[in-house]
């Protein structure tokens, strides 16, 4: 396993062909500041997080995830991992340079084995932001991001092996197998997650809020705004955080969650779950039962940006 090179996650960029209304609901609904914008593209804050933006959201003709960005301690590991990745065959979007994104910085794209655009950045200033108030059911931080994937285990083992990613535990079905791999950067117990699906695309990205009343207050004022829920609340048993899975207006699944747990990275063991059973999905049985119907609203759409790097 290569030397831990990549520190966080930073954001996720998604192209929408309705930019307008996924702005608006972004900004409106999901509690989403704009911190820059320009014709066809909008720079979106978590009122919590330093980071510059969370999700860029650019307008397109298709729907696709632009790219997954994460965050390196300094220039010299963004070069060395550029380096490695090159070496060992990996497509290069770009070679290191000055971003001309929001808070600059240094970094490169490359694709990953499925054909993502992939985004690893050192020396982004960092944003001012504030601390979220108690009651205040807005995101702090973007949580976690999980892709679906038609090779999982290749997909599983490219993080593994070129970006140094760990497991922390994995979901199974008696009947399907291993269905999905919580992958950890840090002592997150996942920042990126890898569910079996029929193609590739965008499972769902995960906010996280204030803690449990700021998260109920959350789920709560989404549903009363019609914003279609699918799954929740509820809590997993893998992370222990709690979940509310709502639809974008593209489709996309969104999830509103709090109390991800931290692992000690030097004693934790992974732990193969069978989700078949209810306590493994939802620790309260609180949630609406998952079953097939709520499992294919996060199919999502095959992913139209596979091999092609984003324009900004």
């Amino acid at each position: 396993m290569p030397d831990r090179l990549i520190t966080h996650l930073r954001h996720v960029d998604l192209a929408v062909p309705d930019f307008a209304r996924q702005r608006d609901f972004f900004t409106g609904a999901w509690g989403l500041d704009t911190e820059h914008t320009d014709t066809g593209i909008a720079f979106l804050a978590a009122a919590g997080s330093p980071e510059q933006y969370v999700v860029r959201l650019r307008q397109a003709e298709d729907k696709r995830i632009d790219l997954i960005a994460f965050g390196a301690a300094t220039a010299a590991d963004v070069d060395t991992l550029a380096a490695r990745l090159a070496s060992a065959g990996v497509t290069l979007v770009h070679e290191p340079r000055t971003l001309l994104t929001p808070g600059g910085g240094y970094g490169f794209r490359f694709f990953d084995n499925e054909g993502r655009t992939i985004e690893v950045s050192a020396g982004v200033a960092i944003r001012a932001h504030r601390k979220v108030e108690v009651g205040e059911s807005v995101p702090v931080r973007l949580s976690h991001v999980v892709i679906n994937s038609a090779d999982p285990e290749g997909t599983r083992a490219f993080y593994e092996r070129h970006l140094g990613f760990r497991l922390s535990d994995t979901l199974m079905h008696p009947r399907m197998g291993e269905m999905m791999w919580f992958l950890r950067i840090n002592a997150w117990h996942h920042s990126v997650a890898i569910a079996r699906g029929p193609h590739p695309s965008l499972h769902h990205a995960s906010f996280e809020l204030r803690g449990l009343d700021e998260y109920m207050r959350g789920t709560g004022r989404l549903l009363r705004a019609g914003v279609e829920k699918i799954w929740g609340p509820g809590r997993h048993l893998a992370g222990n955080n709690t979940f509310s899975y709502f639809l974008d207006p593209h489709g996309n699944t969104l999830e509103y969650t709090t109390e991800l747990e931290e692992v000690d990275e030097d004693t934790w063991h992974p732990h193969l779950y069978d989700f078949s059973k209810p306590e493994v999905s939802d620790q309260w049985g609180t949630a609406n039962a998952m079953n097939e119907f709520v499992a294919r609203k996060s199919f999502n759409d095959p992913d139209k940006g596979l091999f092609v790097a984003p324009p900004v």
